[in-house]
């Protein structure tokens, strides 16, 4: 999720689930000890529980990260084994460690000697040639003995030669089925399910077999899904009862943002979704793509875009 879940999709998520894990998108170790820390870290504390997803593969440096990471406050390291993207291959971490389980074992062991907070691991079910059943296998093996809390499985193959990263999203067929086979083989690791997922309705299917599924672009690209995240999930009341309310409650966070140079943009962009099928919706992403991007735009232009929803969906639909 790489340029899409940064700390604001993460404040306007959480403020629609009180029980989620929320997940940075993937930040790379030499970006963490060279960059700018607080730019690439900084996180509202509002998002609390929230892991840092980790790329790269020399253990010292993945250490050094996740000790950085925890300093910041994260409630979690996940190592990113799963990522197809030519970006990460060339770089010698995502997807492509698929093929060098031992070495990502180095990392997880550095990691854990590092920090306090869980570290897990987020994999395919294996790349290109592998044989899943070998494949995913002996990484999980190598992974949970060097100290991994949890494995978060995305339940395609990744072809790192021969297709895009966006066709390794939907072209690879998903095997659902092979990650129950690994939680079974595994029943004391916590095994995660991911992939293709499109709802709460197969989320809670999967738990029948697995310990936990991550949502990713169904959360994303429409976000009202998550307000029924803690009633249907965990058994509480919802944060919010409508898409309403959660942007009057995240009004003050923009108002904040704005006040420290952020573009409306930068926020808004994240919200495209958020009223997915309600009469009202193409207005009000237009308008939110027309005036957001302005230099000067404010809080009151995303004020108006909401009231075209509520006007259009109060309207009567005319036959």
């Amino acid at each position: 999720m790489m340029d899409w879940t940064d700390r604001h999709c993460r404040v306007f998520h959480r403020l629609m689930t009180r029980r989620a894990l929320l997940y940075t998108e993937m930040l790379t170790t030499g970006a963490i000890l060279r960059g700018d820390r607080a730019r690439l870290l900084g996180f509202d504390s509002s998002e609390h529980p929230v892991a840092l997803q980790l790329g790269g593969s020399e253990p010292s440096d993945l250490a050094a990260a996740a000790r950085i990471g925890e300093d910041f406050g994260y409630d979690e390291i996940n190592l990113n084994v799963g990522c197809p993207s030519d970006r990460v291959k060339d770089g010698r971490f995502g997807a492509c460690l698929m093929a060098e389980p031992a070495l990502v074992a180095r990392g997880v062991a550095a990691m854990k000697q590092a920090v306090g907070i869980p570290v897990t691991v987020k994999c395919r079910i294996g790349i290109d040639d592998q044989d899943p059943e070998i494949a995913l296998d002996e990484l999980a093996r190598s992974v949970v003995a060097a100290g991994a809390d949890a494995l978060i499985v995305h339940a395609r193959k990744a072809w790192l030669n021969g297709l895009s990263p966006k066709e390794n999203r939907d072209i690879p067929p998903l095997d659902y089925h092979r990650v129950y086979r690994l939680k079974a083989a595994m029943p004391h690791v916590p095994i995660v399910i991911n992939g293709g997922i499109g709802g709460l309705a197969e989320a809670k299917a999967h738990l029948d077999h697995v310990d936990g599924v991550m949502l990713g672009r169904a959360a994303y690209q429409e976000p009202w899904r998550l307000l029924s995240v803690d009633p249907e999930l965990f058994g509480e009341a919802a944060p919010f009862a409508a898409m309403k309310d959660v942007f009057e409650a995240i009004m003050p966070y923009i108002e904040r943002q704005l006040a420290r140079g952020t573009r409306l943009h930068s926020i808004t962009r994240h919200f495209v979704g958020a009223f997915h099928g309600v009469p009202g919706a193409r207005a009000f992403r237009r308008h939110l793509a027309e005036n957001g991007v302005k230099p000067d735009a404010g809080a009151d232009v995303l004020r108006e875009a909401i009231a075209l929803v509520e006007h259009r969906a109060a309207a009567p639909i005319a036959a």
